[in-house]
């Protein structure tokens, strides 16, 4: 039985290895991910790294929620307002992304990050 166990033990420390090592790899590339457009190129350039289609998947819903706050702000008077408070609440999350996706953290952003499931990224 403690063989079964050792075993199990030297996969969970091979995957940890990879998993780093995929982070330490593309960092850079999972900061590119919330820069709005730039969070399609990772779909094409690193389909096999988990934790970029991860920073991905949130970009995409990160860019969506610009655009619509963007297009909330057409509307006069109600608009603006949303508009100007949504900026700042969107940048402010947009950088916490960024410093996060760089120091090789997974941060799922609140409320947002339930959209990359309902959007089946």
């Amino acid at each position: 039985m403690p063989h079964r166990n050792n075993n199990k033990d030297k996969d969970k420390t091979k995957n940890q290895i990879s998993h780093e090592a995929d982070i330490k790899r593309n960092r850079a590339m999972a900061v590119i991910c919330y820069f709005w457009i730039f969070a399609f190129l990772p779909f094409l350039l690193k389909k096999d790294s988990p934790y970029v289609l991860f920073h991905a998947k949130q970009g995409i819903v990160l860019a969506i929620a610009w655009f619509l706050v963007w297009v909330i702000g057409i509307i006069p008077i109600l608009g603006w307002l949303i508009f100007f408070f949504g900026s700042i609440i969107l940048l402010v999350v947009n950088l916490m992304a960024i410093v996060k996706a760089w120091h090789g953290e997974e941060w799922k952003i609140p409320y947002l990050h339930d959209y990359v499931k309902v959007l089946n990224l």
